[in-house]
């Protein structure tokens, strides 16, 4: 299991709404929280998955996700 970390656009309580069924979803992420408060809106994802497999999913629920 590894820690990776995105800069995203989510960036509101709705936005964490949209893209909750696609990351709680997924058996291969332990866990999942946004920093909405950080500039950046911080993504860190406990998970198996690779950095553009977690990328591929957030697009899939409509937001934007680069490696922090």
């Amino acid at each position: 299991m590894q820690t990776l970390r995105f800069k995203t656009t989510i960036n509101c309580a709705n936005c964490l709404r949209a893209v909750s069924p696609t990351l709680n979803e997924e058996k291969a992420i332990e866990s999942w929280q946004v920093d909405t408060n950080n500039p950046d809106k911080i993504l860190t994802v406990h998970t198996e998955f690779t950095p553009a497999q977690v990328v591929a999913l957030v697009e899939e629920a409509g937001f934007e996700a680069h490696p922090a």
